[in-house]
């Protein structure tokens, strides 16, 4: 009798357990406010994560968890760079083998890039239920390979943790509402815990002998923008916003400077272009709170500058997170850039306000809350109650 009662116990009062799968520098930050979450309280999740590779430079990958403090990967499958279809078969075979040696409950997976469609297929092919983190995003260009990335990891997940009203919205639209939650934005989370930390820790500002207000921000990396005629294009553009309108920090992705060097060997930066090799996080925070707008195609970077109440201009015809665009806090250039000198005459106008408020408590993107919810789902999922 008490050895039954030892068997009910353990049984139903075990940990559930997880595995986040992440690859790619933004969803290291995703998964650092979730982690925290996981070992608070009464959470009793044993959460592994799996480094797929995708990112595998040490300035893209582990400066992120030394600084993020995250747990070290319980497996890197050291994947790489390639070809889209190539790059993810690998990352499905490896997160497959994985997944069916360690049997995980749940299966978290975070925003659109090939580690994330690749842990969700693999997930579900093993009838492992998938939890999505930054569900029911949508640009409408089928031609971003997020945008097939994310769609098709919608379809495939168990439960949908969607950050704002606009992606419930377009869950609801596509029939997947039943298994939506509101959860709030985990980047909303990040930047509220790290901000104040990079402003103390970073010494980038000293480094690269920057006056608070009197630089600019630019990054480039996706892949409709690297092609060869597409970056370049960007490339002259940022060049004339350099000239006309002062210091721009460019941060330069792998991805970027692979192009750069083997299909624009001529093209030289402007004398206001300041070229610096990929950043950390904390790094790229203090920067963004002291910078006079960002220029960028990146959603992280975008939703980060709305956060800390920086002017951003978009490097691309739409954008997914349509909350940035509200008072003007963000607006699109287009992929070629051709209306930035428009956007940046326009922001000169009116300068920034570097009275930043963090606390957006009636924003679009949640209270700073969103990973508590999360694994509140999780519990759900897995079948447990915290």
């Amino acid at each position: 009798m008490c050895f039954a009662m030892v068997c009910v116990l353990s049984m139903s009062d075990r940990a559930i357990r997880t595995v986040s799968i992440v690859g790619a520098r933004p969803q290291f930050v995703k998964l650092s406010p979730v982690s925290r979450a996981m070992t608070r309280g009464r959470s009793r999740i044993d959460d592994r994560i799996v480094h797929t590779g995708q990112h595998y430079d040490d300035a893209m990958s582990r400066v992120f968890f030394e600084e993020l403090e995250l747990p070290q990967p319980a497996v890197n499958l050291g994947i790489g760079s390639g070809p889209q279809g190539w790059q993810t078969g690998r990352m499905l075979e490896a997160i497959e083998a994985y997944l069916a040696e360690s049997a995980p409950d749940v299966v978290i997976v975070y925003g659109d890039t090939n580690s994330t469609l690749a842990g969700a297929l693999a997930a579900a092919k093993l009838h492992i239920p998938v939890a999505h983190v930054e569900a029911g995003l949508r640009s409408f260009n089928r031609r971003m390979p997020e945008e097939l990335n994310r769609v098709a990891t919608d379809h495939l997940s168990e439960t949908l943790f969607a950050p704002t009203l606009t992606a419930m919205k377009n869950l609801q639209n596509e029939g997947l509402s039943a298994r939506a939650v509101l959860t709030g934005d985990v980047m909303y989370d990040a930047v509220l815990f790290y901000a104040g930390l990079a402003r103390a820790r970073s010494s980038v500002l000293k480094n690269l002998r920057l006056a608070n207000g009197q630089f600019g921000i630019a990054t480039i990396h996706r892949a409709e923008n690297t092609a060869r005629d597409e970056l370049g294009k960007l490339l002259d553009a940022l060049n004339a916003a350099a000239a006309r309108f002062g210091q721009i920090v460019f941060p330069v992705h792998p991805r970027t400077s692979a192009v750069i060097a083997k299909e624009l060997p001529d093209w030289r930066p402007a004398a206001g272009l300041s070229m610096t090799g990929p950043l950390g996080y904390l790094d790229m925070l203090a920067l963004v709170q002291a910078a006079r707008w960002v220029l960028t195609d990146s959603g992280g970077l975008q939703k980060e500058a709305f956060f800390l109440n920086c002017p951003c201009v978009t490097l691309r015809n739409e954008t997914e997170w349509v909350e940035t665009l509200e008072n003007e806090a963000n607006s699109m250039a287009g992929s070629d850039g051709a209306r930035l000198e428009e956007r940046l005459q326009l922001l000169t106008r009116r300068p920034r306000d570097f009275d930043t408020d963090l606390s957006r408590q009636d924003g679009p993107f949640g209270t700073g809350h969103a990973a508590e919810r999360i694994v509140e789902a999780i519990h759900a999922l897995g079948g447990s109650t915290p």
